[in-house]
């Protein structure tokens, strides 16, 4: 299958690098076609592993990744084309983060919308599934590096289609509990958990930690 993954940072390399690795093809995209994160990363990934700008990553991928800081996702989006995002499924693992007053960051929108929601309102021909924002990029893609992979996951979306597609890709990953929460306004609680989730990594000194549901 072919894969967009928007952005180059952390997250992005760690899910595109999972997709290779699992035997998929991968354009990873950024402002710049020629960005220099994007030619390590190619450069290391083998032949299956490929470069662009947003736009050219959106249209190649059947499926994609916005793996862009939440403050810029909007904007990472617009320049990726609408008309490259219709249709498709969009996997957002991006955060409403507002560092602008340093650490602990805010979240610039909360309780009455989503950073979800407001792709999918910009978007609304894509179908917007909200997963992987809960944890750090090395759980995301090796969750049975932590109890086993014995703790939980969490998707929100409008699409039931698009959902199952996203889960059956997340099983690739390895996750085992995955929480369909409903639709793309559950977001507003997974976006939620973040504040905690920055203090539990104080606390803890150390962000290998997810959360599971117990009943």
């Amino acid at each position: 299958m072919r894969f967009g993954v928007l952005g180059t940072g952390t997250v992005g390399d760690a899910i595109a690098s999972k997709l290779v690795a699992l035997g998929h093809e991968v354009k990873m995209g950024a402002r710049d076609a020629r960005n220099e994160k994007a030619a390590a990363w190619v450069a290391r990934s083998g032949a299956r592993a490929s470069q662009g700008s947003f736009a050219d990553a959106a249209s190649f991928g059947e499926l994609l990744f916005n793996c862009t800081s939440g403050a810029g996702s909007l904007e990472a989006l617009k320049a990726a084309g609408e008309a490259n995002l219709a249709g498709k499924v969009l996997i957002d693992i991006a955060n409403p983060l507002d560092f602008s007053k340093g650490m602990p960051p805010t979240l610039f929108v909360s309780n009455t919308d989503s950073l979800g929601e407001q792709l999918q309102r910009a978007f609304p021909k894509t179908h917007v599934v909200k997963t992987l924002n809960t944890l750090n990029a090395q759980l995301m893609v090796a969750p049975g590096s932590l109890a086993g992979g014995d703790h939980d996951l969490f998707m929100s979306g409008n699409d039931a289609a698009a959902k199952g597609k996203v889960k059956e890709l997340l099983q690739s990953f390895g996750w085992k509990t995955i929480h369909d929460l409903g639709d793309i306004t559950t977001a507003r609680g997974t976006e939620s958990i973040l504040p905690l989730w920055i203090r539990l990594w104080g606390a803890l000194g150390s962000p290998s930690f997810n959360f599971k549901i117990v009943r």
